[in-house]
């Protein structure tokens, strides 16, 4: 056991061991393409597709990758055009939600013409039945979680250092062909099977296994695996509690709720352009400019990832948006400066959940220390036991996005792809 009191480093094993599938971040080139309101990104599709040649190329914001006269393929499972923006720019796609980063849900246009990298192979694969592990950046000192879920497609943006890989749990639409270390389902039934539940090895199981117990490392996410089938069990309910709360109902279960008396509240409306956001701890508010929001405990108000406050933020891009600003406060330029210019009331309705959310992840802890002194004392499954029942090293294959036989996609200029 490390002195830390979890397990040593030599019985863990690297997330990519476990989920060898992994994409790298979108990359949209311009920031214009993406953000939290939908209104403010159908205004600047809008101005984009009105303007002349010249303005239309300043406003574009060009690089290597993408410009007006970039013809692409469709992005799969969207109807946005192929041809030249500057010739057909077509009607404005309907903005489709994202995670940006861990537990900020916003709004991204859905048009590959614009788009430097948008990774087609996660939106291949995007469906009811997906699930999207990110991984978050280590911090120094930071006690956030590694990993976060979403039914959502994810842009893997990180608060602070590198960027995280995005996996999804399925190779394939439909929920098939498990992106895990081929027989690792097969294996950990059979050490720790026994008595378990059904759905105890699913692939939804062994990924609420991996939320509940992954470390952040400065080389990725870091996994133990049990040997006792009664910490697995444990584990398991812990990481769908988790992914319940972070899911926020959209796979057809209850949204997350305090108990009664706990549910935060606006006690105070909030104003059109707030720029201060701060948190009372006596009185458990969190001051929006001139507006009041109560109770708000100061664990969800310290909840941070890679080291920087989720809260602050969230409000930090809002607050720049409904007054015109950048990110940084500065004036911005082209479409940029097309912003929300005031506050939405479904941007209250989302910092209320969100105050939710964070609050009940950080209820989880006493579940999570238990946990971690549990599998810094027990038994683990390690690499080397792996490697003899054949599920390491994953074949290469693994680490590569399946083929979808049979689906065609528009390539550009309207022509079509069998993949």
């Amino acid at each position: 056991m490390a002195p830390d009191g979890l397990p040593s480093p030599d019985g863990l094993l690297s997330l990519d061991e476990l989920m060898p599938w992994s994409v790298r971040p979108l990359r949209t080139g311009r920031a214009w393409v993406s953000g939290p309101d939908p209104v403010t990104l159908r205004a600047r599709w809008e101005r984009l597709a009105a303007a002349g040649p010249a303005e239309q190329e300043r406003l574009f914001a060009p690089t290597r990758s993408r410009t007006p006269h970039t013809s692409v393929a469709a992005l799969p499972g969207r109807s946005a055009g192929t041809g030249r923006f500057a010739r057909t720019p077509g009607p404005c796609p309907d903005p489709v939600r994202i995670l940006h980063g861990p537990y900020d849900e916003q709004w991204l246009l859905p048009d590959h013409r614009l788009i430097d990298a948008a990774r087609p192979e996660l939106w291949r694969v995007a469906d009811g039945r997906q699930l999207f592990v990110v991984e978050h950046s280590a911090a120094p000192g930071d006690s956030g979680p590694a990993l976060s879920v979403t039914t959502l497609l994810p842009d893997g943006h990180s608060p602070a250092g590198r960027p995280g890989r995005i996996r999804p749990l399925y190779r394939r639409p439909g929920g098939t062909e498990p992106n895990l270390a081929p027989g690792l389902p097969d294996l950990l039934r059979e050490r720790l099977g026994g008595a378990a539940e059904p759905d105890a090895f699913t692939p939804e199981a062994v990924l609420a296994w991996v939320l509940a117990a992954a470390r952040p490392s400065a080389t990725g996410p870091r996994v133990p695996l049990p040997a006792d089938a009664e910490v697995w069990s444990s584990g398991v309910a812990l990481g769908r509690e988790l992914m319940r709360l972070q899911l926020r109902g959209s796979r057809g279960g209850e949204r997350p709720r305090l108990p009664g008396g706990r549910r935060p509240y606006v006690r105070a409306a909030l104003p059109a352009r707030p720029t201060v956001l701060v948190h009372d701890a006596g009185d458990e508010a969190l001051i929006v400019g001139d507006g009041r929001i109560s109770p708000v405990p100061a664990a969800a108000w310290e909840f941070t990832v890679g080291g920087v406050r989720v809260l602050e933020l969230w409000f930090g891009r809002r607050a720049a948006a409904a007054t015109g600003r950048g990110p940084d406060g500065a004036a911005p330029d082209g479409l940029d400066a097309v912003g929300a210019r005031g506050w939405p009331r479904e941007w209250t309705s989302e910092l209320l959940e969100l105050i939710t959310v964070l609050a009940l992840l950080d209820g989880t802890a006493g579940a999570r220390q238990e946990l971690r002194a549990a599998l810094g004392t027990g038994p683990l499954i390690g690499p080397a036991e792996l490697r003899a029942a054949g599920v390491l090293p994953v074949p290469s294959s693994a680490r590569r996005p399946a083929s979808v036989l049979g689906h065609q996609e528009e390539g550009p200029e309207g022509q079509f792809a069998l993949l």
